[in-house]
């Protein structure tokens, strides 16, 4: 597959295209934006029911992180540590 480079004969098609390729960008991150909203935000619960077990979740959730956290400090934390000053 060979891709060709488009020619531009002046500075104002240079510019024309940089602009649609701005526009293009800024319209791809907005959808990129409301998809990560729509993933982030949490969602009502209906019963007392789903707010325990997204509670349960979010809990486990937490702890999983905290303990790959620790693990990873434990295995990768020497390269973080300030080397002690001899005297």
């Amino acid at each position: 597959m060979t891709t060709t480079t488009p020619s531009y004969k002046s500075l104002e098609e240079l510019q024309q295209r940089k602009d649609a390729l701005r526009a293009d960008i800024h319209v791809e991150n907005q959808k990129i934006g409301e998809l990560w909203s729509s993933l982030t935000t949490s969602q009502p619960s209906n019963s007392k029911g789903e707010m325990i077990a997204n509670l349960v979740t979010n809990s486990i959730t937490a702890i999983d992180a905290f303990i790959m956290v620790r693990k990873l400090m434990k295995i990768y934390g020497k390269y973080f540590h300030k080397k002690k000053k001899k005297k």
